[in-house]
């Protein structure tokens, strides 16, 4: 009898999934919090204040750089679309509307200033000579930065060469970094003379 409890109770654990008791700890804890945040509240105190109260140094340190990384997952380059998106957001974030400009454009383009389909908006709006400068000024910077960004190698003269112009020379160094480990000795046995 004894026996079968056991058993029945061990099955049932092994049923349940992995992260079983992490789960029931995480909503004891929610429980425990909600309880002490209504009573907090029940007694007119900022339940944040008396929260970080009952943590420790070491804790809320923890959880800032939890949520620094979750702000700002800075992965650098992934793909072409997230590039974009990343461009966009930095671009969007530089606007400053100006709204007196923005308020004078709607009344003088009356119902031409929410385009429908059969509005004619062509000739409509002319950008102003600050917007234009603002936007040469802006392809610069990103022209400066892409030269930066992308340096010119260096030639080396002690190299072999063994290629016929510039193009082939890229050629000839893929092959050598994917291949070259493979190729090596039919490489040198050619360079020797003693291939067979």
């Amino acid at each position: 009898k004894l026996n079968h409890k056991e058993v029945v109770e061990e099955d049932r654990r092994n049923k349940e999934p992995k992260n079983e008791e992490a789960r029931k700890r995480r909503a004891e804890y929610i429980i425990k919090e909600e309880e002490e945040k209504a009573a907090c509240l029940a007694a007119g105190k900022d339940w944040e204040i008396e929260k970080l109260r009952n943590m420790s140094a070491e804790d809320a340190e923890a959880l800032d750089r939890r949520r620094k990384g979750k702000l700002n997952p800075d992965e650098g380059f992934s793909n072409f679309e997230q590039a974009t998106f990343r461009k966009y957001n930095g671009l969007v974030k530089q606007i400053k509307p100006d709204m007196e400009q923005y308020e004078r454009q709607k009344v003088k383009m009356g119902d031409a200033f929410y385009a429908g389909s059969g509005s004619v908006v062509q000739g409509q709006h002319k950008d102003s000579q600050d917007a234009i400068s603002r936007m040469a000024l802006d392809v610069q910077k990103q022209k400066e930065k892409r030269d930066k960004f992308s340096r010119r190698r260096r030639h080396d003269p002690d190299a072999d060469i063994d290629y016929i112009n510039e193009r082939n020379m890229k050629f000839n160094q893929k092959l050598e970094r994917f291949y070259g480990s493979y190729t090596k000795e039919i490489k040198d046995n050619l360079e020797r003379g003693t291939a067979v």
